[in-house]
């Protein structure tokens, strides 16, 4: 069984697709050419599903760090005889221009090992298990390396040691001794089984690899990464994270690397998070906003534009898409795996994709509005779309669905859809300049302040003594602290410090950790619970935070914040027990949830009574006095 804890692995990532990295050396998750595409190692999810190891044959302490503004990884390994450092990145190939990073991606993993100190022996075991651990490849050895056949797809392996094959020829193993100063380099290569074959590389092109993704990272983060202020180390790394997980040939951007890490060890609620959901993509754009550069809107919009073009009809926008535009995301279990520390099933596609959820009108229309500048120079069909979705707003907003959480029950009127209709439509209306003749302005006015009186009279639960997840139900969530943040009300307001008080005090864990709402109400179709949601302890942190309350603020922002792995990474989830993570990782909610607490924190205790950037779309604001 699977037992590696999810933060002992590390991303990486070449803007097309994305690996995990254990401490120990272990290569357990890769999908090449595409984040979504079948993976070639596996065993994050099975212990039979592929792995590749480059590790000193004889442990001891580890420490690993990212190289400095990028996502290329070091870890550091101490033995009896020496130091042994291994440097991983997933080629981005040369970057002479910030804004395609990425673009030269030749699906290439690099690895390369260097004694720094002493002598060391290092051990590979190279075990490719491709489409999902379904295909046990034959491995041949070729001059440099070793050849995988199986399945659709050609790996090759750069090797500078001899490799070993098993009997069955489908591992390989190799050995080899260092001192101080020698450095060998790996690298593992994919190709199409009927396109350009997949080949070894030398020494000398695998380290120019290596140095030219540092240098790409570097200069994207250069041009990209002018954050300056307290969690100013923060939010930059999960500005690259979020950089990593979009997709560069569309500008899609996926919502996490990985699939099936559960919400439950053990439990149900394991999913596909390796598409792009309006939702997670929009809030990404936002987070960026803070964390980089505002250049990759323009990707995002022409993508949502482009992906969602079926004549632009309400029964249309989906809510979620595949990176390459895709609209059929069926889901389908893989029983053979056996899942990470036994949860199952292990599923890829995604059945929410044909739920109909209202909020992504509202959260696409925020987004735009942040970046209203794009509007100037882009053609009508920017235009148009974004009439087409406030028009949608204004029309479905009464109509129940299964909400943002993608519900498997029965559809309700949750609040946050209704709010986020009532947003779609202000933002329209603050575009309207914009958006030309086909604004409809007098009717986009009139609907809004009807979602808005029924959001302040229905949603409103003497009960709970909050508002609450639906109109007509008592149960409390997490969602709700978005009435504030997107300014539909004051954070002061007596109702909303109820909402927020009534979060923090009765949807928490002994901890102070936020659940989304508590699953024994039934109301989601699944059996078992869930960890706590990171993003929802951020929202509660921001929330607070517009309320004026920074030092509560504060508490909460280092609650969720502590929950990054060495290395800063977050998954979607901690268990209320154990505050281990869970859920698919890492997550952008997560790193986006930092980098709106942390901005809203420092511009509240500035006095800045916008602090959350999305009432303000200037973007060029983003430095604030340390």
């Amino acid at each position: 069984m699977v037992n590696t804890p999810i933060d002992e692995y590390a991303l990486l990532s070449d803007r097309h697709s994305a690996a995990l990295v254990s401490r120990s050396g272990m290569v357990d998750w890769l999908c090449f050419p595409r984040f979504d595409s079948p993976s070639v190692l596996a065993a994050l999810l099975d212990d039979q599903a592929g792995t590749w190891c480059l590790r000193p044959t004889h442990e001891g302490p580890v420490s690993r760090h990212y190289l400095d503004d990028t996502l290329v990884l070091c870890t550091e390994f101490s033995t009896p005889t020496g130091t042994v450092a291994v440097t991983d990145a997933l080629s981005t190939g040369r970057c002479d221009n910030p804004h395609r990073l990425g673009s030269g991606s030749p699906h290439l993993l690099v690895r390369s090992v260097t004694c720094t100190e002493g002598t060391a022996e290092v051990t590979t075991d190279f075990r490719p298990r491709p489409e999902y651990g379904r295909v046990v490849p034959l491995l041949s050895e070729c001059d440099g390396g070793m050849i995988a056949r199986g399945g659709p797809a050609v790996l090759a392996l750069s090797s500078p040691v001899p490799l070993v094959l098993d009997e069955h020829a489908d591992a390989a193993h190799g050995t080899a001794h260092l001192r101080a100063g020698e450095t060998l380099h790996f690298g593992l290569h994919w190709g199409p089984m009927t396109g350009p074959a997949p080949r070894v590389w030398s020494q000398e092109e695998l380290a120019e690899q290596l140095g030219c993704t540092v240098d790409a990272w570097r200069y994207w983060s250069r041009e990209h990464q002018d954050y300056r202020g307290e969690w100013e180390k923060e939010i930059n790394l999960s500005g690259r994270v979020l950089q990593g997980l979009g997709y560069q040939p569309s500008g899609a951007i996926v919502a996490a690397p990985t699939t099936s890490l559960p919400e439950e060890v053990g439990g149900e609620r394991n999913w596909d998070y390796r598409y792009a959901w309006v939702r997670d993509a929009a809030f990404t754009m936002d987070a960026l906003w803070v964390a980089g550069c505002p250049d990759e809107a323009e990707e995002f919009l022409r993508f949502m534009t482009d992906a969602a073009a079926t004549g632009w009809t309400r029964s249309h926008l989906q809510i979620m898409y595949g990176i390459g535009g895709e609209h059929d995301l069926t889901e389908r279990r893989l029983d053979h795996l056996e899942g990470w520390r036994g949860s199952r099933p292990v599923r890829v596609g995604n059945g929410a994709w044909d739920q109909p959820q209202t909020d992504v009108y509202g959260e696409f229309l925020d987004t735009a509005y942040r970046y209203a500048h794009e509007f100037d120079d882009a053609g009508p069909e920017l235009r148009d779309f974004a009439v087409s979705l406030a028009d949608a707003a204004a029309e479905l907003w009464d109509v129940p669905d299964h909400g943002l959480w993608e519900m498997r029950g029965e559809p309700r009127h949750f609040l946050y859809s209704k709010l986020m209709c009532w947003v779609a439509l202000d933002r329209a209306l603050k575009l309207s300049d914009r958006l030309g003749p086909a604004a409809r302005i007098d009717t986009w006015r009139q609907v809004r302040e009807e979602i808005r009186a029924a959001i302040l009279t229905r949603g409103w639960s003497e009960e709970a003594g909050a508002y609450t997840q639906a109109f007509g139900y008592p149960e409390l969530d997490a969602s709700n602290l978005q009435l504030a943040i997107t300014g539909f009300l004051p954070a002061d307001d007596p109702r909303m410090l109820a909402t927020i008080d009534a979060i923090g005090e009765r949807l928490t864990d002994e901890r102070g950790m936020v659940y989304r709402y508590h699953t024994t109400s039934g109301v989601d179709g699944l059996s078992g619970d869930e960890g706590t949601f990171l993003l929802c302890t951020f929202w509660l942190a921001q929330a607070q935070a517009l309320a004026g309350r920074t030092g509560q603020a504060r508490e909460t922002f280092a609650r969720a914040a502590s929950h990054a792995n060495d290395l800063g990474l977050l998954a979607e989830e901690a268990d209320p027990h154990t505050g281990r993570m869970l859920g698919n990782f890492p997550q952008a909610f997560s790193h986006i949830g930092l980098v709106n607490a942390a901005w809203t924190i420092t511009r509240a205790e500035q006095g800045v009574r916008d602090a959350d950037p999305s009432l303000s779309p200037v973007p060029d604001h983003r430095h604030v006095p340390a």
